[in-house]
């Protein structure tokens, strides 16, 4: 079976071509700024490497192009469409409608664009993907698998707000999660290297990026997880500012005078690494000016640090004791300076790491970095959301 996953942005769209008989990637690649002047699609497959240039005016049209691609007779690794077998979609927000990956008809998109509202930045990019694909795929299958569904079955203590209950029952405010795929993935991996059946596991996982989110798994559900309505609360990340008191809004709101979707603005693009340091939203950046005196750069691993820090020990409460620490995205795959700066002064609960197998692991490979002594492990996994939705979208298409 190949089934192709769609991530789709407001102006992008990332792909990726499955073979499912050995999980392996045939061909990935991403559509960029559609809908804008420049646009253009990156493309590998068996090796090689392809940028094609021109107008992608719609999600449609990016789709369409995509599929000239993958079954060109030159470069191309299907011969037609009908070679696909199903489309896995990330959809961002599943509400309480979707608690699972789900195949998508008429009447569950419907459902999903009544979700808009909980997520009116990235929502309908995902709806216009699913519309795109059914334009052009007809009937194929297309499975929705959400990045709230990994934490829908966490306690009502863990995810209402102290907000009258009326604010749950009318308007559904309640505290979401995100990156749900990631978690996944990685806590289920990491129970394979504990070698425990995963309901006889306590995990904390670290997806730190861009964008990031702390979880306590604990035999395999998510019980708590930082972000919360929408992905900006939690610890801080890029450009967004993570938790903060929300008198600050209208503080903010006093001293400049702002809307506010001005305010919302400033929180989720102007805040978080980028606010602090002033220069860059990218840790490569923060670590460079760091090293060259900016002391705005070196406070940023010390927030950043700090948070997660506060997060491993709450979720450690929360479970009565963790068996593993896992870090993964962009950030926690690949800085080694924050991994040492975050398990620093945790020795009480356990935690150990090795500081010089911590510091020269390789790119893009599973790792335990903890000490030998450690009675906590730490682990260093690459996550494959996109594998994740894969496979959903295989189970779903295998049980019609």
């Amino acid at each position: 079976m190949k089934v192709l996953v769609v991530n789709s942005g407001s102006s992008s769209l990332k792909y990726q071509l499955f073979d499912m008989e050995n999980e392996k990637v045939i061909a990935k690649g991403n559509c960029e700024k559609i809908g804008i002047n420049g646009s253009f699609i990156k493309y590998k497959a068996n090796g090689v490497e392809k940028v094609f240039d021109g107008n992608l005016d719609n999600h449609t049209q990016a789709l369409t192009k995509v599929f000239d691609i993958l079954t060109n007779k030159e470069y191309g690794v299907v011969k037609s469409l009908d070679e696909i077998d199903a489309v896995g979609h990330r959809v961002l927000h599943g509400g309480e409608i979707f608690k699972e990956s789900v195949l998508v008809t008429p009447e569950v998109l419907k459902d999903i664009e009544t979700l808009i509202p909980l997520g009116p930045l990235h929502m309908p990019a995902n709806v216009a993907g699913i519309k795109a694909c059914f334009e052009i795929f007809g009937n194929k299958p297309q499975v929705a698998v959400f990045d709230t569904a990994f934490h829908a079955n966490m306690p009502k203590e863990a995810f209402l707000y102290g907000l009258p209950y009326n604010a749950y029952t009318d308007w559904k405010i309640r505290r979401y999660g995100f990156h749900g795929t990631s978690h996944r993935f990685v806590s289920a991996e990491c129970a394979k290297l504990l070698g425990k059946d995963i309901k006889d596991t306590k995990i904390v996982t670290c997806h730190i990026g861009n964008g990031s989110s702390i979880s306590a798994v604990l035999g395999g559900v998510s019980v708590d997880t930082s972000m919360g309505l929408t992905p900006l609360a939690g610890i801080m990340m890029g450009t967004r500012c993570g938790d903060i008191d929300p008198s600050i809004l209208e503080v903010i709101g006093e001293k400049t005078g702002w809307t506010l979707k001005e305010i919302t603005n400033y929180l989720n693009k102007k805040s978080g690494v980028l606010g602090i340091n002033g220069v860059s939203s990218d840790m490569r950046d923060n670590e460079a000016e760091m090293n060259n005196g900016n002391e705005r750069a070196k406070l940023v691993y010390k927030m950043l640090a700090y948070q997660i820090k506060k997060f491993i020990g709450a979720y450690t409460a929360v479970m009565g004791g963790v068996d593993a620490i896992v870090f993964t995205g962009g950030v926690g795959e690949n800085d080694p300076l924050l991994r040492e700066m975050v398990t620093e002064g945790l020795e009480f609960l356990g935690v150990k790491l090795d500081v010089q197998v911590n510091k020269n692991i390789p790119r893009g490979t599973v790792e335990q970095i903890n000490a030998k002594d450690s009675k906590v492990m730490i682990y260093r996994i690459p996550t494959d959301e996109e594998l994740v939705i894969a496979r959903d979208a295989m189970v779903l298409c295998n049980k019609r």
